[in-house]
């Protein structure tokens, strides 16, 4: 089972920024440090920010968390973002995107946000920067998203501040998409998938919680990147069956697993080329196919141990997820 930092095995210097902390990981990791420290909440949006102010209200650590707005296309920005990152002693940044649109590209999203926070952090005397990228990342990868979230990490690296770089893979949490659209598919008679072969490695949200919190008590003098995936790497298909079998061990009903069928990856990318040249808007794109369609299969004891962590187990992971 995955290991709980309490509060009393934690030492974090406060304040410590959360950006992207209207995500669900960011919700996360506020309800995790606001018990502990002061936290700064910033977002991109009135709407955003208000959708948190909101859920927070309900919470008993409201008072130790600041919600801001910042327009990153301002950059670090005079009094701006360097106003609002004063005081803060870490940061950890969660923005980013693996769907582009016309209002929020890979560059902007991603490497324009890296770039302001830096610059900011750097003026306000930030001593650690964490940031959640994705497994794959690479300045090389083909891939648009990939390259970026590339580019966003040397923008890291090559900074004075010392940096924690965690690639993770699929983020399963509770009431999570992924984990929402795996339920779905479980639950199902007949499932579609493309490459049903390909390798999924799913680690539990609690468990990038709890490296997270390690990561700001960790004693850093220099970068560090680590690939941090779950216990066990298995194609999309298995996953989808052994999720069934966790549903199916706490139902009363049918015991009837999915039939899946595996359709070739290069239907997919021929829909997503499809719905790019006519909807202004589509709910899929080739770069973001390539992220989902990656074969994750990467050994996460290395980062286990440099960080202190367990990690749960995927049965557990997904029992406590699905049943």
């Amino acid at each position: 089972m995955s290991v709980h930092l309490t509060s009393s095995a934690i030492h974090i210097r406060g304040p410590v920024l959360i950006s992207g902390a209207n995500g669900s990981l960011g919700r996360r990791m506020i309800a995790r440090l606001a018990p502990l420290v002061s936290v700064v909440a910033l977002v991109r949006s009135a709407l955003a920010a208000k959708g948190l102010q909101s859920e927070l209200a309900a919470s008993n650590f409201a008072a130790n968390v600041t919600i801001h707005v910042h327009d990153y296309s301002q950059g670090a920005g005079a009094t701006g973002l360097v106003e609002i990152m004063t005081g803060c002693k870490s940061l950890i940044h969660l923005a980013g995107i693996i769907k582009e649109t016309r209002s929020s590209t890979y560059i902007q999203a991603q490497e324009d946000t890296t770039r302001a926070l830096v610059e900011a952090a750097e003026r306000c005397s930030v001593e650690r920067i964490i940031y959640v990228s994705i497994l794959g990342a690479d300045v090389g990868s083909t891939n648009a998203c990939l390259s970026s979230r590339g580019r966003a990490e040397h923008i890291l690296l090559d900074s004075d501040i010392s940096s924690l770089i965690l690639r993770v893979p699929m983020v399963l949490g509770q009431g999570d998409y992924a984990t929402v659209a795996l339920q779905r598919r479980a639950a199902a008679r007949l499932v579609f998938l493309l490459r049903g072969r390909s390798l999924e490695q799913p680690i539990f949200a609690g468990d990038l919680e709890n490296a997270l919190l390690a990561g700001l008590k960790h004693n850093m003098s220099e970068h560090k990147v680590l690939e941090l995936a779950g216990p066990e790497s298995l194609s999309r298909a298995q996953l989808i069956t052994r999720a069934a079998q966790i549903m199916h061990q706490s139902a009363s009903g049918s015991s009837i697993l999915p039939t899946l069928i595996s359709l070739p990856v290069v239907l997919g990318y021929g829909l997503a080329w499809l719905l790019e040249n006519v909807l202004a808007s589509p709910p899929l794109t080739r770069a973001m196919l390539g992220v989902l369609d990656h074969d994750d299969n990467i050994d996460p004891v290395p980062a286990c141990d440099w960080l202190g962590i367990e990690l749960t187990p995927l049965d557990a992971m997904l029992k406590t997820l699905l049943q």
